[in-house]
């Protein structure tokens, strides 16, 4: 895919060491898209309906992939994975979790939401840019994806 570059990862975790690992991470598996971020479920759908201060559309282009932390404040995970599925506009983004929580109730209900993947957060940065190696290479070079 000629546009892969074009697509902008947002990256939704409250835990700002988790934001810099991943970030960090992606950038160690040599990834070349652009990466946004939000702090919690509330920012992140304002991010994705352009409100406040992520109005400017150019600014805050509608990510091509989104990674969600389940436990947020404010709106968590959940609550902002629901909302993003059941707006016809948005469910085509795929959305990955990416999440320290391993309780088979979140990785049922997530996916009965319309998940994408779920992936539990690796302990070392090593490990965490494997992950993101793989991730990079199957949502960025492997799938096809809807253009939003």
């Amino acid at each position: 895919m000629s546009d892969k570059k074009t697509i902008v990862i947002l990256i939704a975790d409250d835990d700002a060491e988790d934001r810099m690992l991943v970030s960090d991470a992606l950038e160690e598996s040599r990834l070349k898209n652009s990466i946004q971020f939000v702090e919690n479920g509330e920012e992140l759908m304002d991010y994705l309906h352009h409100r406040g201060k992520y109005a400017d559309p150019h600014t805050y282009p509608t990510p091509g992939l989104i990674l969600l932390d389940l436990n947020m404040p404010k709106k968590d995970g959940r609550e902002a994975l629901k909302e993003i599925k059941a707006d016809d506009r948005l469910r085509l983004i795929p959305v990955v979790v990416l999440t320290t929580s391993k309780a088979e109730e979140d990785i049922l209900r997530t996916y009965d939401l319309g998940v994408s993947s779920f992936i539990t957060k690796p302990v070392t940065f090593s490990s965490l840019v494997d992950v993101m190696k793989t991730l990079s290479k199957y949502w960025f070079e492997i799938v096809e994806l809807p253009k939003l």
